[in-house]
């Protein structure tokens, strides 16, 4: 549904997108994820046509994107673009007479679309009287009323509490079940697990991992990580290299790739005369992938 060929980007004498290659199937979530500055606002930009490439090509469908592709694509920005004093429904209607709706189709789409995000009671409710929450789901509505085949998420939950976020997780859903190809970005790396079925990691403009969550997980060489809390950190790190278990930095936590595995009895045998305050055992998670692809440089424990 959407294929992105090639493409480069500079500012000046920087150069934000280098060769950037993905493509997105019929009805897929694909989640892009990136440190910031690392070129996923910029294709965003270039896939709406707001911004345009130095190199490569971007295909919607089976047409180059451009004029014809336009009413195509939705787009749900981290900012919510919506006009305060005007009520939800007014809103809808705006946008839909943006994208080209006839006014009776427009009409007919603002039930529709305020219905499917459970807003039709508030249908005549200024947009300034509504919850967080409840804007970020108009800001989806909006993405939604001209029937768009590509959506673009931009950080849909950034910033609302787990009730809201579990609100706009099963609207997501609902984009796949209806067939729409969904592209979304996100810091929150437990929504993309839950919700994507592939996932594209950006670095310095260029894609440097691509795949399902197990394909991902499969790049650490390990069955689960070991946390360990410990007076004697560097002799904990000893012990793990003759073990053969590479050692990791996560938030201050100190963390060890496990590659069996093991009771935890095993495990605290093998760090036995090492005075550990605590020890516990955690599944390869996205994030543990996350900083390994991008490098970050608190990831990494030298003893």
């Amino acid at each position: 549904m959407l294929k992105l060929e090639n493409l480069s980007k500079r500012y000046g004498t920087k150069s934000v997108l280098h060769d950037l290659t993905i493509t997105l199937q019929p009805g897929e979530i694909y989640g892009l994820l990136g440190p910031n500055g690392a070129g996923k606002t910029t294709t965003i930009n270039i896939i709406c046509g707001l911004l345009k490439a130095d190199g490569g090509r971007v295909t919607i469908g089976d047409r180059p994107a451009g004029e014809a592709t336009k009413a195509w694509v939705g787009v749900m920005p981290q900012s919510n673009l919506l006009y305060g004093s005007l009520t939800c429904s007014d809103n809808l209607f705006f946008f839909g007479r943006l994208y080209g709706l006839s006014r009776q189709d427009c009409l007919r789409r603002v039930d529709v679309c305020l219905e499917s995000v459970n807003l039709l009671a508030q249908k005549h409710t200024p947009v300034e009287r509504l919850s967080g929450g409840m804007q970020r789901r108009l800001s989806m509505a909006a993405a939604m009323i001209h029937r768009p085949k590509l959506v673009i998420l931009d950080e849909p939950t950034t910033g609302l509490d787990i009730e809201a976020r579990q609100e706009l997780w099963q609207l997501i859903r609902q984009f796949k079940a209806m067939g729409v190809t969904v592209l979304l970005t996100s810091h929150l790396l437990d929504e993309v697990e839950r919700l994507c079925q592939r996932i594209g990691i950006l670095g310095q403009g260029q894609l440097l991992a691509e795949g399902t969550l197990a394909e991902l997980r499969s790049r650490i060489p390990a069955q689960e990580i070991v946390t360990v809390e410990t007076a004697d950190p560097k002799s904990a790190i000893a012990r793990a290299q003759q073990l053969g278990y590479p050692h990791r930095l996560y938030g201050g936590d100190l963390a060890f790739w496990v590659p069996d595995q093991l009771e935890l009895k095993d495990l605290i045998d093998q760090f036995a005369g090492i005075p550990l305050d605590s020890i516990a055992r955690h599944p390869v998670r996205l994030e543990h992938v996350y900083l390994e692809v991008t490098r970050q440089p608190e990831a990494l424990v030298r003893a």
